[in-house]
């Protein structure tokens, strides 16, 4: 869990702002979201497939144009 600590004269607003990029950089919201709900194996490698798929098509496209 990020953790930050009030510096000498800084304001409220600017130690909140460090904790939210820390936040940020951490991936703690992204892996709360992501773990909401269980995905079985099967389910996230048929996911995965389709992401790799859409990607590959965008990708493509990018070349052809």
């Amino acid at each position: 869990m990020p953790k930050v600590v009030l510096r000498p004269g800084e304001s409220q607003q600017s130690l909140l702002k460090r904790f939210r990029k820390k936040v940020a950089r951490s991936k703690v919201l992204s892996t709360v979201r992501r773990k909401r709900w269980f995905v079985s194996t099967s389910e996230e490698r048929r996911i995965a497939k389709q992401k790799a798929i859409r990607k590959a098509q965008r990708r493509q496209s990018e070349r052809n144009d």
